[in-house]
């Protein structure tokens, strides 16, 4: 909890940085693939799942550690090899758990975050889940059990395998010559997350491609097929918890509503997106039909309230950096009580985001929840020991959060001023 903590309080500058690089590179050469808004919404989820892991909100049903105690042939020493066998080994269970999730209704639930953004570009691959408590596919490292790979190599290669995911994900890297044949590059991961018919359910490797070319979802970036992004069925919020559980809520209305026990029991394991019979006519959802005639989400926004949700984004990523470079000092239960001041203020920004007026409400609670934590610990969680009057600065920055909640929404969210469609 603590290590993954202090590796988090590295990396988010450093995606920040890349991710604020590729903003600017756009902006100069007159290409916007990266909107103010739609990067909050990223970011923000990227927070909401930085935050879950480091808390430790999962469970393991079958842990490595068991799996390595228990059924190991040999005992591996940390070297070189030990390491690349844990990295293939780790890349083989990711292809299957990334296909697994894309294939089957139940655990698309946990991936539809990720493609939910209509954009593709670095702040998108933040888009990581809250909703994948249980971690089923464990099992899929045996073969690393099996070979004696220490758990600590496990520990430290699985979040390393993680970042290394990050830069492909961007629109401005076009195909690398004979990297094409051995990594997973932008343009390959450009086809995963396209809607194009060409395009659905391809290329699920995360590092090497080989997977792919192996088990049959291979697919090439064409240059007749521009990649489309987005999800099918599109998620119409900026809300990254909403997203996380929006296919879930599905899943249980249409099983409650079924007819036979059959649909009901086995609508969890069917082919993603499936719905019983006459459903899709019957209870119809927003889907796309025409992946080249849609109009984008949240396309129109005031600068006001662009530049206030950026705001708050960061407001929020400095309140959980504190909480990630200071877990031991906190501890627990408060770490969960901060943890739940971060995932009401991401709910409450990202609701004003939509435009949803109830969002006022969220930030009053919002408020009075952390003022009720200020008045019961006497601080912000030691604030005041690394920034003088830190306390006091929380406690403006709230009262502030909710007079410009309240503004914008008397002010129709800034629409009484020219609107910029473009998100900047």
């Amino acid at each position: 909890m603590e290590q993954y903590g202090t590796i988090l309080l590295f990396a988010i500058p450093f995606f920040l940085v890349l991710i604020v690089t590729e903003k600017i590179y756009g902006y100069y050469n007159g290409i916007n693939h990266a909107p103010i808004i739609d990067s909050v919404a990223s970011i923000s989820s990227g927070i909401t799942n930085s935050l879950k892991d480091v808390l430790g909100l999962s469970i393991v049903i079958l842990s490595y550690s068991w799996m390595v105690s228990n059924l190991a042939l040999f005992h591996q020493e940390a070297t070189v090899l030990t390491y690349g066998i844990a990295f293939i080994i780790i890349d083989f269970y990711g292809y299957w758990t990334h296909r697994w999730a894309h294939q089957i209704n139940l655990f698309w639930n946990k991936h539809a975050i990720h493609h939910s953004s209509e954009e593709f570009n670095l702040s998108c691959a933040l888009r990581q889940p809250i909703s994948n408590f249980l971690n089923l596919f464990s099992f899929l490292l045996l073969p690393a059990a099996l070979l004696g790979v220490p758990k600590e190599i496990i520990t430290i290669i699985l979040p390393i395998h993680l970042f290394l995911q990050f830069w492909y994900h961007t629109r401005y890297i076009n195909k690398l010559g004979f990297l094409e044949y051995i990594l997973v590059t932008p343009s390959h991961h450009r086809v995963h997350h396209a809607i194009n018919p060409e395009y659905i359910d391809k290329n699920h490797s995360q590092i090497f491609i080989i997977w792919d070319k192996l088990f049959g979802t291979f697919q090439a970036e064409l240059e007749t097929v521009p990649p489309v992004y987005g999800i099918t069925r599109p998620a119409q919020t900026w809300n990254p918890i909403k997203i996380n559980f929006q296919h879930l809520w599905l899943m249980m209305t249409d099983a409650y509503r079924a007819d036979n026990w059959k649909d009901k029991l086995t609508i969890w394991f069917q082919p993603t997106g499936w719905r019983p019979p006459g459903f899709e006519e019957k209870y119809p959802i927003p889907k796309i039909e025409n992946v080249y005639d849609f109009e984008k989400y949240g396309t129109a926004n005031s600068n006001t309230l662009i530049y206030w949700s950026m705001t708050q984004m960061f407001a929020t990523l400095f309140i959980v950096s504190y909480l990630f470079g200071s877990i031991a000092k906190i501890g627990t239960p408060a770490i969960f009580i901060y943890g739940a001041f971060i995932f009401i203020s991401i709910y409450s920004y990202s609701e004003l985001m939509d435009k949803n007026k109830q969002s006022l409400t969220w930030e009053v609670i919002r408020c009075l929840f952390g003022l009720g934590i200020i008045f019961y610990y006497g601080d912000w969680f030691g604030l005041n020991t690394i920034i003088p009057f830190g306390t006091y600065l929380i406690i403006a920055y709230l009262i502030l959060s909710v007079v410009m909640n309240s503004y914008l929404i008397r002010n129709n969210f800034g629409t009484k001023k020219q609107l910029n469609t473009s998100n900047h």
